[in-house]
């Protein structure tokens, strides 16, 4: 198929998406400086796929050293671009870190791919960007709301330096808004590695339940929903990963696509904290331990995707559930236990 790079290659949801790459016959490329992932997951993909993957540990705000990466790689087809920081309250805590960061690394890249000559990038967004929203479900034309954290916010940003650029630019660009990732790969060898500092609701409901963290804790049941807690659109990693392959390749064949195109990756299910829990407890025949807290800030109330025009045009289609999500996601857990 050709060349990839992808960056943040050895996180949760790029690492999962270098092994659908490879099973779908691409040679990747990664970049990775470990900052909030580990080495160990390169060499899962490779238990996994048979491939050892080239990572280049690099900070991505350093353009010289990425410059040199691209300079090294010849013949990259595309690149997607996961690198970024993610937690929504650690942005609250600390947002200067997080503009640095996930802005300067796109506007490095940005500049990189017209050097060389890059044609494609699939850039993954959030459906952070929409804020707080009456429209639902949310389509990708829905009008963003204020961003309800500076992670949502950089990720606003990051989407108009994309549309902005990309008059001045013959590269094509695919937005990827998912939702709310989760599980693992089947296989029950690839991941999330939690530390103690997750904050994603799944391994945390999972790693209370391996003993890793004392208690649950549900962020607010005095919302205006059905039970009071937040209701996100869960949609399984190995989803998320292969909407990305199918980007690329739309990319790659659709010479008469727009220059930037956006798609949201969410089920359309709209599922309560409540009923995540209660999904966990049903098939693991666990009973987690869980108490109600206060609002967290930072969190929107509800959101759920319309996801129609993912799967006419990239023909993409969820095929995991909520309780697939929990099922594969508690099997990772048990196993990065006992290693």
């Amino acid at each position: 198929m050709g060349k990839v790079l992808v960056t943040g290659g050895a996180g949760y949801i790029g690492s999962h998406t270098i092994v659908d790459l490879l099973d779908n016959g691409w040679e990747v490329v990664s970049i990775d400086n470990f900052l909030n992932s580990t080495p160990r997951a390169l060499e899962r993909i490779r238990q996994i796929t048979g491939v050892s993957v080239t990572n280049y540990a690099v900070d991505l705000c350093d353009k010289t050293a990425t410059a040199r990466v691209l300079e090294q790689e010849k013949n990259i087809q595309g690149i997607i671009h996961f690198a970024a920081l993610k937690s929504v309250p650690d942005s609250v805590r600390r947002p200067l870190m997080y503009y640095h960061n996930n802005l300067l690394s796109l506007i490095n890249l940005m500049e990189l791919i017209d050097l060389f000559g890059i044609k494609h990038f699939v850039f993954s967004s959030s459906c952070s960007v929409y804020g707080n929203t009456d429209a639902l479900p949310v389509t990708e034309n829905t009008p963003l709301g204020k961003a309800e954290s500076p992670y949502a916010h950089t990720k606003q940003i990051c989407e108009e330096i994309i549309r902005y650029h990309a008059v001045n630019t013959q590269v094509k660009f695919i937005l990827l808004r998912y939702f709310n990732p989760a599980g693992a790969h089947p296989s029950g060898l690839l991941g999330e590695d939690n530390t103690d500092q997750v904050t994603a609701i799944v391994p945390r409901i999972t790693g209370t339940a391996i003993g890793k963290f004392d208690i649950f804790t549900v962020f607010g049941n005095d919302y205006p929903t059905r039970d009071g807690s937040c209701i996100r659109d869960y949609v399984h990693v190995m989803d998320i990963a292969r909407a990305h392959t199918l980007a690329l390749a739309y990319l790659l064949s659709n010479t008469g696509a727009q220059q930037v195109e956006t798609f949201n990756l969410g089920t359309g299910q709209g599922i309560s904290v409540l009923e995540a829990i209660r999904s966990f407890e049903k098939v693991t025949q666990q009973k987690l331990r869980y108490t109600i807290g206060p609002r967290r800030s930072g969190d929107v109330v509800t959101i759920y995707a319309d996801n129609r025009l993912a799967r006419e045009k990239l023909g993409w289609q969820p095929r995991y559930t909520l309780d697939d999500m929990m099922r594969t996601a508690w099997e990772w857990e048990k196993n990065l236990t006992k290693r």
